[in-house]
């Protein structure tokens, strides 16, 4: 759990800010700012309140992602340089972003994967993730290629939800 004492919160990029499309890049070397960056993006992340963050959302392109699946805010995880390295069965499920806020579509997924990945303490770790976990993490590392939850939807629907979130911004300026 973050020591809210020593985070900060980030601004969440809110779609269809052109940033979320940048490609993260590898982090080579796991640092003290590493590791605050993922302490900030889990107090973040928490406050938003949501359940997963990449650090493209927060304007950080490198390969950082951020989950806690639990009911109680209990199982922080943190992911250098994900890789998902297999995955089986599909499952379909309503995902939400909080770089696409209010808005909840059906995606289908992969239901099991096997990921590689960093901790912040620059240790490799595979983990095995299933349904919501597992989606969790594809979410999250779609967005370090780039990728949003939209993308999996109708050109349509996805046009629509640009406007509606032009729209509702342009009221927040």
């Amino acid at each position: 759990m973050p020591d809210p004492t020593t985070t900060s919160l980030l601004a969440i990029l809110e779609f269809p800010d052109a940033r979320l499309r940048t490609k993260a890049t590898t982090i080579k070397d796991v640092t003290h700012t590493t590791a605050k960056l993922a302490n900030d993006m889990l107090a973040t992340m928490y406050e938003a309140p949501g359940i997963g963050l990449a650090a493209t959302q927060v304007n950080v392109h490198e390969r950082l992602i951020v989950c806690d699946v639990s009911e109680d805010k209990s199982a922080p995880l943190v992911l250098i340089n994900p890789k998902v390295i297999e995955g089986a069965g599909t499952i379909d499920t309503q995902e939400g972003c909080l770089s696409v806020p209010g808005f909840y579509e059906t995606v289908t997924r992969p239901e099991q994967i096997h990921v590689e990945a960093i901790d912040q303490n620059g240790n490799p770790f595979e983990l095995e993730a299933d349904g919501l976990l597992a989606v969790c993490i594809q979410h999250e590392i779609d967005h370090l290629d780039g990728k949003l939850f939209v993308d999996y939807l109708s050109p349509t629907k996805r046009q629509m939800i640009r406007k509606k979130l032009l729209k509702a911004q342009k009221y927040k300026l």
